[in-house]
């Protein structure tokens, strides 16, 4: 690596960006240093070793990388040492809770709602069964029984058509074809495509084998004529079928199906149909039916615990009430999609049951053994692609022919001239050009005759020496400039070289000399990795470069590169990591004079946050004279096909979703791709003609690359899938399941999920799936969003959970603009929406962005409501459609009522709305720390103990200046998130709601009571009974004295001894606050009973709540509406008028809303019920209260000392309190 070439760059050895320092992306280390860094870093991941320490000797610079990868991977780094022996040791994150607060804070009621809690047990004291923890699922007063589903009506199938309609559909295949001269020529095409002649192998292999995988190379036809064959096939022998076809991504499964329904001349929605998400042409009547992976996993697993649930005999299940098919053909099967693997242990368990059915495979040739020795080694069909040769390039090349790794200015790394020094240049470029002037220029080039000179670019026209010399016509100057070795390839800013600056002037002489010399020559080995290092030293090497995109566009479309016609204009397709990357790219070539031209280039983004109708644009060829440009993710790399690319610029870059199951955090980050994407990148270019592909890479980056990408399995939580595991198989293992993968994940990434889905209650501590388990389950949507809207629908809030479940389970749908004036409105915009709703929320931002879109498109000014608040109105349509399809979901369930806008009395009340969302991230919750002297930016200890920030995009970005201009404190602040990212120097936190700790009680899975003072606390064994003390044996050194079990006893009784006495409350074993024993008690027996409400509406969701515990849930809402009020500025603002209702006098009489009717209460879906504990004989198992939990957990024990108070005294406290009121 460098050796020690650069002095300490700030605190740390320069680690990140800080003061005085740079970003570890300029830093001067080679890219083989980099690439050795991150081989070392991910050994250690892969290893069961805890510590790693780096070689001696490591420069600055080095350090700063390592310390910048480890922050990317989930490591802790550290520096250690002086001067030579100066070293990093990195350490892997340790699996257990971080630390609690450093301050306690205090919990108490406001008045409002103390009033409302006496009422309350005043009519309903605890029962025996809450203080002794045992489950109280009420009965419904009149004992219904849950209405059944209404079975569906029958129409048209596929499977049954008879051979009399097989052959009429055959007939007018035949007589459409017959007819259609623009039908004939796709046949005609067709037939020349590389697979044809496999037609009949294929459908034999189909025929005599239960699994066949068809490897097909990139354009070989697989995608839209293996369908097309077997249906052929089957209707050829008079026999009915229904093929389903699987794609990963939507735009997948609409295109595919398109183009075939075009080639069978039919309209989409006949024989050939779609169903993805919200969208669906076609039924059962479709005898080809493409579908994502997802749709298909739901039907099969629904179906498969449906019939278990009927069956309950063998354990064996079929997936014919879900699919109704004859043929499964799962495309892309290479891209390992987490779905898509999952689906493959699915099939591969139902084939042994499923003997008629028929499984295809189909992917690119990489690996297809693997997927055939899953499958027994089933035969492989496979079939050569044919692609027209494609010439392929690499940074060095790229950087040869654009001039961007000469000395020349750069377009990310500025001026290798001193800012003086420039400023000359600038001077005498300018008079050369505007007074003819060359004196200055000439006496600069004497001086300095090296390539800084000769190269030095204008920095607003992008003009070199040769460029002004040429366009002047001064032919001695042109020649001594081409002897200095000026470059003749760099291009001005608006796209032409020195030969087209002469051209444009008419002076033929030196445009003759330019084309004649020969001053260039190919570069040395050792003068090409010179350029290399120079350009890299010059730019942020984590960084997209866009300008040189730009620059190697230019020469693309001028044809100076390659030798192909320029005249036939070949797409381009630049493949970019993600949305931000392509925004970025996009402006700076509409920004570009020569791709600003719109009657020239079609500038055409392909992502899946564009509209499906603006997507289409993309396979459709530009008119006469228009070169297309599309910008795209790895979404064009095999899941679609762009027929007219003839140049594919590659940056080698994928967004990637990654889980660190050590630290259990997920980031979304930029990651280099794989060899096998890069080959398929390269494929794109050689459709229709010879073509091109520059990979913006090294060759000794290619070099490195991993052979495949990482399956997605491996890299996400696993908490969907593992509910997905119990649904289609209740009695089985979730990590037996799992293991049966091609490529399983971590075991603990496993118990992770399996831990989240018990603390959701949604499995027992020995994983029996519980009701609420399957209810959640049955959504569209994550256990935990699930149970955000079931505790909305409990709490009359419902419309904001949805809203937010959508935009999660989506994307949010603002828009990030490109220009710094915009982007501050937007940011404004953003801020404006949030306060309308309370503020300090990015959720709450969402939501009012919602509300306004849809009451705009009531009044028909949704487009100009979208363009004041920079909101995409495509994102808001789609959420439009995901909200209408989850509100059907509950209503078909029973949980909520249908109509426009149910159970959502409270969801302009700011309280409870955050404490729904609360419910929907626990538990991504972090304690705002206090603020430093001098500190400006918020710093948040999350669960494990890390500090993050607050991304600088988030609403509550400048939460600290807040505070310290106010007159709250932060001690008493939660804040809770979506997912840590782990960004180029920090750890953020972007999506985050700001809140009081009063939801966090209601919706964490424990709490435990203490004393106060630290002293008092003795060790309790969670395993063994309540009132025994658990003896620490791992210390035998430990002269600590540990007191016997009538010490724990007196001790636990004083705990409680009085309703004033001050105890802590510890939350989650990591949260810790202080309260009354009576304010502890109460929040004991509310937590109970919100439980209780959700185990009942789980059972009877159409049933109305008892009196008890509807009093009960309104009385939290009281509690969420008053203590939960965020109010950190100077002067409180005015509560909404239309927040909760009736005030606090009235609101007891109110209770309508959370006893009325069918489902207008409805099940609340916190996150309180966490562990679950055994039903009773007669009734299925159902999540128990979490509290219980707490104390008579199995197999945990409190990380920290301390006395638990006795469940009993619960009851004790509240009626000695109730009796002092009255």
């Amino acid at each position: 690596m460098s050796g020690r070439d650069g002095g300490r760059g700030g605190r740390g050895g320069g680690r990140g960006r800080g003061r005085g320092g740079i970003s570890a992306g300029w830093r001067p280390v080679s890219e083989a240093d980099r690439i050795s860094i991150a081989e070392r870093l991910e050994q250690f991941k892969a290893s069961d070793e805890k510590e790693l320490t780096f070689e001696a000797g490591l420069s600055n610079h080095d350090r700063a990388v390592v310390h910048d990868f480890c922050k990317k991977m989930g490591f802790k780094s550290k520096s250690f040492g002086k001067g030579d022996a100066r070293r990093v040791t990195v350490s892997k994150p340790s699996a257990g809770q971080g630390k609690g607060q450093s301050t306690t804070t205090c919990l108490s009621f406001s008045a409002e709602a103390q009033d409302a809690i006496v009422d309350l047990f005043c009519r309903f004291l605890p029962s025996e069964n809450e203080l002794q923890g045992k489950e109280t699922v009420t009965q419904p007063c009149d004992n219904a029984v849950p209405k059944p589903r209404r079975a569906r009506t029958t129409g048209r199938n596929a499977l049954s058509f008879t051979p009399t309609e097989i052959s009429r559909q055959v007939s007018e295949m035949a007589s459409r074809l017959k007819n259609s001269p623009a039908l004939q020529q796709i046949a005609k095409n067709r037939s020349k495509l590389p697979i044809a002649s496999f037609q009949d192998g294929i459908t034999s292999a189909v025929e005599n084998n239960q699994v066949v995988l068809i490897a097909g190379e990139t354009g070989c036809g697989k995608t839209t004529q293996v369908p097309q064959y077997i249906l052929n096939h089957m209707w050829q022998q008079g026999k009915p079928c229904r093929i389903v076809c699987t794609q990963p991504r939507r735009i997948s499964a609409t295109s595919v199906a398109e183009r075939i329904a075009t080639e069978l001349g039919e309209q989409i929605g006949d024989t050939v149909g779609y169903q993805i998400r919200l969208e669906s042409k076609g039924g059962k009547h479709s005898s080809l039916m493409f579908c994502t992976n997802g749709v298909v996993l739901r039907k099969i697993v629904g179906a498969g615990g449906n019939s278990k649930e009927q069956s309950g005999d063998d354990g064996s299940w079929d997936d014919t009430s879900g699919l109704d098919a004859t043929h499964i053909i799962v495309d892309e099967i290479h891209e390992r999609d987490r779905n898509a693997d999952f689906l493959l242990i699915v099939l591969r368990d139902l084939l042994p049951t499923r003997p008629d059915l028929r499984l295809i495979l189909m992917s690119a040739t990489l690996d297809a053994d693997l997927f055939s020795s899953y499958f027994s080694g089933c035969p492989i069909v496979r079939v050569p692609g044919f692609t027209y040769p494609v010439r392929t390039f690499y940074l060095e090349d790229v950087l040869t022919v654009t001039g961007s790794g000469s000395d020349s200015n750069n377009s990310q790394g500025g001026p290798v001239l001193s800012k003086e020094d420039a400023e000359i240049m600038d001077e005498a470029i300018s008079s050369a050009w505007l007074d003819d002037d060359f004196d200055l220029l000439l006496q600069l080039l004497t001086d300095d005759p090296s390539s800084r000179i000769c190269d030095y670019q204008h920095p607003l026209t992008g003009a070199t020496a040769l460029m002004v010399a040429a366009g002047k016509g001064r032919t001695e100057d042109v020649q001594l400039l081409l002897s200095l070795g000026a470059d003749r390839s760099l291009v001005s800013d608006d796209g032409a070289t020195a030969l087209d600056w002469a051209n444009r002037a008419g002076h033929e002489e030196v445009a003759d000399l330019l084309n004649s010399f020969q001053g260039e020559k190919m570069m040395t080995s050792d003068e090409e990795a010179e350029m290399l290092r120079k350009y890299q030293a010059s730019v942020d090497q984590e960084e997209i470069d866009v300008r040189l995109i730009q620059r190697l566009l230019v020469n693309v479309c001028k044809g100076s590169i390659e030798e192909l016609d320029s005249s036939q204009n070949g797409a381009v397709l630049i493949f970019l990591p993600g949305w931000e990357d392509i925004m970025r790219c996009r402006e700076c070539l509409q920004a570009s004079p020569v791709f600003g031209n719109h009657s020239q280039f079609l500038l055409l983004p392909l992502h899946s946050m564009v509209p499906a109708q603006e997507q289409r644009k993309v396979f459709q060829r530009p008119p006469l004279g228009i070169r297309k440009i599309v910008l795209a993710t790895n979404i064009a790399e095999s899941a679609i096909t762009i027929d007219d690319v003839v140049y594919v610029i590659d940056t080698g870059r994928i967004k990637e979703k990654s889980y660190d199951p050590y630290s259990n955090v997920s980031t979304l980050q930029t990651a280099w791709i794989s060899k096998a994407s890069s080959k398929q990148r390269e494929g794109r270019a050689g459709r229709c003609r010879p073509g091109i592909c520059y990979h913006l890479f090294s060759r000794t980056r290619a070099a490195a690359l991993p052979d495949f990408q990482l399956p997605e399995i491996k890299r996400t939580p696993l908490e969907e899938l593992c509910l997905q595991v119990k649904l289609l198989d209740p009695d089985g293992e979730i990590a037996s399941f799992i293991s049966k993968a091609i490529a399983p994940p971590l075991d603990l990434a496993v118990r992770n999920a399996i831990l989240l889905l018990q603390d959701l209650g949604a499995l027992t501590p020995d994983e029996k799936l519980t009701e609420l388990g399957k209810q959640l389950g049955s959504l569209p949507a994550h256990p935990s969003t699930s149970k955000m809207l079931l505790l909305g629908i409990l709490l009359n809030c419902l419309d904001p959970a949805l809203t937010v479940a959508c935009a999660a389970g989506y994307r949010e749908p603002f828009v990030l603009p490109m220009l710094p004036d915009q982007k501050k409105r937007a940011q404004q915009a953003r801020h404006e929406l949030a306060a309308s709703y309370g503020g300090y929320s990015d959720h709450l931002a969402v939501i009012a962005a919602y509300d306004g879109w849809e009451a705009a498109k009531v009044k028909g000014q949704e487009a100009r409501f979208c363009a004041q608040y920079f909101i995409s109105g495509g994102i808001m349509t789609m959420l439009a459609g995901m909200r209408r399809q989850l509100q059907n979901e509950l209503a078909q369930k029973g949980f909520i009522p249908k109509g426009a806008h149910p159970c959502s009395l409270n969801a302009r009340d700011p309280g409870i709305v955050r404490a729904v969302l609360a419910a929907g991230m626990y538990p991504m919750v972090g304690v705002l720390l206090p603020r430093l002297p001098n500190g400006q930016k918020a710093v948040i200890r999350t669960s494990r103990g890390e500090k993050v920030r607050i991304h600088p995009h988030s609403e509550n970005f400048k939460l600290n200046r807040t505070i310290s201009q106010g007159k709250s404190s932060s001690n008493d602040l939660l804040l809770v998130f979506d997912e840590v990212t782990r960004g180029e120097a920090q750890v953020y936190i972007k999506n985050c709601t700001l809140l009081k700790p009063h939801p966090i009680i209601f919706v964490a899975s424990e709490m435990v009571v203490a004393p106060l003072d630290p002293s008092e606390e003795v060790p309790v064994d969670m395993e063994e009974d309540e009132d025994e003390v658990l003896l620490d044996s791992e210390d035998e050194d430990d002269p600590k004295p540990r007191p016997g079990p009538d010490t724990a006893r007196r001790r636990q009784a004083e705990c409680m001894a009085a309703p004033d006495k001050g105890v802590a409350v510890v939350i989650d074993r990591w949260l810790r606050f202080t309260a009354t024993a009576v304010e502890a008690a109460q929040f004991y027996c509310l937590r109970e009973r919100l439980n209780a409400a959700v185990s009942f509406k789980i059972k009877y969701p159409r049933e109305k709540l008892p009196p008890e515990l509807a009093a009960s849930v309104y009385t939290i809402a009281c509690i969420l509406s008053f203590d939960n009020m965020i109010n950190l500025e100077p002067v409180a603002p005015s509560r909404p008028s239309s927040a909760l209702g009736p005030g606090t006098a009235s609101r007891m009489d109110s209770q309508a809303w959370f006893q009325g009717g069918q489902g207008q209460q409805s099940n609340g879906g916190n996150r309180k019920e966490k562990k679950t504990g055994v039903a009773s004989e007669n009734d299925k198992v159902v999540g128990k209260p979490a509290v219980s939990r707490v104390f008579h957990a199995q197999n945990r024990v409190v990380q920290s000392e301390r006395i638990l108070a006795p469940v009993e005294d619960y009851g004790r406290i509240l009626k000695e309190f109730l009796l002092a009121c009255t």
